[in-house]
């Protein structure tokens, strides 16, 4: 079984997430400036992360084309396997 403490740090966690959660709901419902500030600035990032979704949508094939690399090989013009080489070639004294 689980402990009562368990319970109680669960308890106290949504204790302190729904009295800041109501806290937030009573500043949002205010006409204070900084939270017109702060609604501003969600919706303008709101806006912008929606722009860039359908702007990605619209040319993402063609960013990613240009920025391909062209060529034979697997990243442009590098071999698609390295070179086999049967022994080390390893300098002899001097």
């Amino acid at each position: 079984m689980g402990d009562p403490w368990d319970f109680e740090v669960l308890s106290r966690i949504s204790d302190s997430c729904l009295s800041f959660l109501s806290e937030f709901v009573e500043d949002w419902l205010t006409n204070d400036m900084r939270v017109s500030i702060f609604k501003i600035l969600v919706s303008w990032l709101i806006f912008s992360l929606i722009a860039i979704h359908f702007a990605w949508k619209v040319y993402g094939n063609t960013v990613n084309d240009m920025y391909y690399r062209q060529g034979t090989g697997q990243n442009g013009g590098t071999p698609e396997a390295a070179p086999h080489r049967s022994e080390w070639s390893v300098p002899g004294p001097p």
